[in-house]
């Protein structure tokens, strides 16, 4: 007899790929980012300017505590669901439900790789455009408040989001600390610290906004340490294979 969701559906009509979510990852992101991006063309020009202006305040400060607040409330529950939710019988895990939580896994590195397209490639390169233009008053500029603590923050709450899926659903990731993984999780997310660094260097010296200048090498090394995704990759699908070295093909239907 077929195990039952909590919703009632059946382990074995579950599909495979859903591919509903995939296009749901994708698609909330491009969606949102597209909104934010209007925002940022709207409120920047009109209202992001000046800093010491009133509707700066209004704009562009607000829409900082939201995010932030916002963000720590959905770590919170998202991180907290997927720990809560945790499989305590992988012993017991069928290769059909096993095959199936590997391309929900796999969606999961879809978002992430999304995510941080949007965070550490296109707003990033967006912001030296913006300091090339506009020069900064205040360390809060509207492509700031965007990038850093908005766009860096989602990735880092996807990634590891997807770490903590592997880790507690998927007999491979489960035995221990996969390397490439914690990598690809841990060295985008120190992207975020080093903002730190890059902003008390500008506020110290006078320099322009060039992706070569050495104060930005952080944001380039840890950037690429996303690569690590190959490694992560090769684990993924060493754990596909596994399945079929027990020949097991006949049970997944």
């Amino acid at each position: 007899m077929a195990t039952t969701t909590a919703g009632g559906l059946a382990a074995v009509d579950r599909p495979l790929l859903d591919k509903k979510w995939l296009v749901f990852a994708i698609g909330i992101y491009t969606v949102f980012y597209i909104w934010v991006r209007w925002y940022e063309g709207v409120y920047g020009w009109s209202a992001g300017l000046d800093s010491f202006a009133p509707e700066f305040e209004t704009y562009w400060m607000n829409f900082l505590y939201t995010e932030i607040v916002l963000e720590i409330v959905t770590a919170s529950i998202l991180w907290g669901y997927l720990w809560k939710t945790r499989d305590r019988n992988l012993a017991a895990l069928t290769p059909r439900e096993e095959l199936r939580r590997n391309f929900t896994h796999l969606t999961w590195l879809v978002a992430y790789a999304w995510a941080i397209y949007w965070g550490a490639s296109y707003f990033t390169e967006q912001d030296g455009t913006w300091h090339q233009t506009i020069v900064r008053d205040t360390d809060f500029t509207p492509s700031h408040i965007i990038e850093f603590y908005l766009s860096y923050p989602i990735y880092i709450i996807t990634g590891f989001a997807a770490f903590i899926y592997a880790k507690t659903r998927l007999p491979f990731f489960a035995k221990g600390i996969s390397l490439p993984y914690l990598v690809l999780v841990v060295g985008p997310f120190m992207i975020l610290p080093n903002v730190g660094l890059n902003e008390w260097g500008h506020t110290f010296w006078f320099m322009e906004e060039l992706f070569v200048a050495p104060l930005h090498y952080g944001f380039v090394i840890f950037g690429w340490l996303a690569l690590a995704v190959m490694g992560t990759l090769t684990q993924t699908f060493y754990s596909f294979s596994h399945l079929f070295e027990r020949e097991l093909c006949p049970d997944i239907r």
